[in-house]
């Protein structure tokens, strides 16, 4: 990948992941850790892979984005501000009945969002739905989503699994969040998925295994994705939860809280730290 476009997209993520803590702390709840482990899975899918138009968000040739793992909402929101489907000073009204973004992603509401979803395990679901629309009209949109490895612990996510496999959705490219961590603990504690990739192999899907962070990997996933006909295709992403904001990395803590004011402080230090290293 470019040095110049990689930077482009790192620089992105940390804008992303500072408008991820701004949510949850103006909020005082929310998602932090699930939001900033996706963020960079985010940043090259606005920015470089889908094709969609902030000024037309409902175009019907757009791409499809959906987030299955709707907790994680602060990621999107913070991804659709950036982009600018809406002004970014909704963010501050997170979760508030002045604003408009709901704990979880509303496409009544919300300007790029494709998708209701928050009831784990249906956002696939509703991904494969839009996937085989496309097949039988004759679209050429392709669909994308993020999954949570605690959500696959839902048996709703194996029945899509099998529906797209069998309906030979190769439109349909998943990311599989694989952070260890959800509500409860570490998810091979709570119902261990492991190993998460040979089962989707099983199911008859195109399985590639990278680092959720790196995104000379995840361009090499999509473009795989781009190629692989006949079957859909996951991308089982190694990530950090709570990537970006060190005392957030990698603590189960950190799940569903928001930081204080001083926790605040330092997250957004770090941050605008990063960011200016990478504008320097």
């Amino acid at each position: 990948m470019d040095r110049n476009r990689e930077k482009e997209l790192a620089l992105f993520a940390a804008k992303l992941r500072k408008n991820v803590l701004l949510q949850v702390y103006s909020a005082k709840s929310g998602h932090p850790g699930g939001s900033l482990s996706i963020a960079d899975i985010l940043s090259y899918l606005y920015n470089v892979e889908m094709k969609i138009d902030p000024k037309n968000p409902n175009d019907p040739d757009r791409d499809r984005f959906v987030l299955s793992k709707g907790h994680a909402a602060p990621g999107i929101y913070a991804a659709l501000a950036l982009k600018g489907y809406f002004d970014s000073e909704e963010l501050k009204l997170f979760r508030n009945i002045k604003g408009i973004l709901q704990g979880h992603p509303d496409k009544k509401g919300v300007p790029g969002i494709d998708m209701s979803s928050g009831s784990l395990g249906q956002g696939i679901s509703a991904a494969c739905g839009m996937a085989i629309a496309a097949k039988k009209t004759g679209k050429n949109y392709r669909v994308y989503a993020i999954i949570g490895d605690g959500e696959i612990e839902e048996g709703q996510v194996w029945e899509a699994a099998m529906f797209a496999a069998h309906y030979k959705l190769d439109n349909l490219m998943v990311f599989l969040d694989l952070n260890g961590l959800q509500i409860d603990g570490k998810t091979d504690d709570v119902m261990s998925s492991a190993p998460a990739d040979e089962k989707f192999k099983a199911f008859g899907w195109n399985v590639i295994n990278i680092d959720g962070h790196s995104f000379e990997d995840i361009e090499k996933a999509t473009k795989l994705a781009r190629e692989t006909k006949g079957k859909p295709t996951i991308a089982v992403c190694h990530t950090i939860k709570g990537k970006g904001v060190s005392y957030m990395e990698n603590q189960v803590s950190w799940h569903g809280s928001a930081p204080n004011d001083e926790q605040y402080a330092q997250g957004i230090a770090e941050l605008d730290a990063a960011i200016a290293a990478l504008e320097g």
